[in-house]
């Protein structure tokens, strides 16, 4: 059974940074792409980033700038370096592992095949 397992959430002031961790295990980690998605409360959950196999990155628009996702092959671990946090980027963060990525695809839930129970980001004002 696949399991993604993210880490590193917590409170933080705005203007500061966290990084989240997802660890993978029973998964061939180099062959999906690896998304990281948000939901705020009473909100629906949204893309943020999504790293390929090849290394190539992408962005939601709303973290452009401020946000970097890489990943270790190694480790079987992805990341998301968030800075300049906003109070609006308040969310339980999740990752999940997509084995046919499409860029036309890439920020829909349904294309992705795993997904962690989700780590909460607070930023407070």
């Amino acid at each position: 059974q696949v399991h993604l397992v993210e880490s590193g959430g917590g409170l933080v002031q705005a203007g500061g940074s966290l990084s989240l961790s997802c660890a993978a295990s029973r998964l061939t980690f180099s062959l999906y792409a690896m998304g990281w998605f948000r939901q705020a409360p009473g909100k629906e959950r949204e893309f943020v980033a999504v790293i390929r196999r090849s290394g190539g990155t992408y962005y939601a628009d709303s973290v452009k700038g401020r946000f970097t996702i890489s990943r270790d092959n190694a480790k079987n671990t992805v990341y998301l370096q968030m800075n300049s946090l906003k109070p609006e980027d308040t969310a339980v963060y999740y990752c999940a592992a997509d084995h046919t990525f499409t860029i036309a695809t890439m920020a829909s839930e349904k294309e992705y095949t795993y997904w962690g129970q989700g780590t909460q980001v607070t930023v407070s004002s």
